[in-house]
This record gives structure tokens, sequence and C-alpha cells, in this order.
């Protein structure tokens, strides 16, 4: 559900397929929407098809899920891409929705805080374990922005969340970094067949 850490039965300590484990690199996730055919559609038009007029309206829901981690303080970073995937898209989707939920809030926004160092293959079909391989070593900060990580509330933006591996990765090296909190908010968030609320 938006704006809750657990859903129902990871409440009552059941185990079950849609569970995420954040470990020590994420201290809060917040959701927009379950990703279905309809968030589905949206989250592919803002990225494939030049749908930037579109991150108004998805920010929105964005803010909304995640009012509690958009404190005064917080620096909103979105997940990076590699620049090669940047030149053939023209844009990262996920800095276009932290630009618009940076200036909906009024709170700080670093579009290259994080730099992916390394191009990694399409997430999408991969297992979760080579998910978390895939993205293993892709992320650093960038240099000239070591000084601002030391101490932050940084806040991640993405669109999509299936596995939680590039949200984890990139939230290890702001960690490691030294800021004090990492939050994520994404537009929404693949959940097994089966499970119920998120």
């Amino acid at each position: 559900m938006a704006g809750q850490d657990l859903c129902a039965a990871c409440i009552a300590g059941e185990e079950h397929p849609g569970a995420i484990v954040f470990d020590k690199g994420l201290d809060h996730v917040r959701c927009a929407l379950r990703y279905d055919d309809l968030s589905a559609q949206l989250a592919l038009r803002l990225k494939y098809a030049d749908r930037l007029d579109m991150a108004g309206g998805l920010s929105r829901l964005i803010v909304q899920a995640g009012r509690d981690v958009l404190t005064d303080g917080a620096l909103v970073v979105p997940v990076p891409l590699h620049r090669t995937r940047l030149i053939s898209r023209r844009y990262n989707q996920a800095g276009v929705l932290a630009s618009a939920i940076s200036k909906a809030c009024g709170l700080d926004l670093c579009l290259d805080l994080l730099h992916r160092q390394r191009a990694t293959p399409r997430q999408q079909g991969l297992s979760a374990k080579g998910r978390e391989r895939n993205v293993r070593g892709a992320f650093r900060v960038t240099p000239r922005h070591r000084d601002l990580v030391k101490g932050a509330h940084v806040v991640l933006i993405d669109d999509v969340l299936t596995t939680g591996s590039t949200l984890k990765a990139c939230a290890r090296v702001l960690k490691r970094a030294g800021a004090e909190r990492v939050d994520a908010l994404v537009l929404a968030r693949v959940v097994p067949e089966g499970i119920g609320a998120i």
C-alpha cells in the first residue's frame, strides 16, 4: 500500500514471493502504483514514447505516495542511465520524474550525483540473482559531488521496481560515500501474482 513499508503478509511475518529485503542500504521505499496493464502503459510511454508531458501527473502520484520521505533538506536523485542508453533514448525517465518531484516539493535536485559507470544488459527477463549480479559495481558517486553526499538524506527516484536490485546497488554506493539516509520513490512496483495489496 502506498505510504507503508510492509504489506499485510509481511506485517504478519509470512514469507511470500513478493517480499523484497532491502538490507541496510535503503531506509524506506514508497511506490505510487502496482505495476499492471495501466501503469505499465504509463511507464512505457514516459520511457520510450517521448511522453515527457506525463511527468507532472505521474510525479504527483509519486509525491502523494512518498510524502513522508520527501522531508525538508532531502536531496532528490534519479537512478542514472549509462551514457550509451542515454544517447539512444535522449533522456532519463527517472531524471524527468526527479525534476518534477523536486520542483513540486521545493527540494534540491542533483541529476548527476550517481554515475552508471558500466553499461549493463537490460534487467528484463533476469532472475532476482541475475539482476543483482547485473548491477553489481555499476554505480558510483560522481567525484565532484562526494561532499554533497556526506550526511545527506538522499531520495532515489526510479520508474519501476521489480526486485529492488538497482535501488539496492545505488543505496549501497551512497551509504558507503557517507549518506546518512537513503529512501526510494518509484512510480510502480511489480508484484508477483497472488500477492494482495502492496
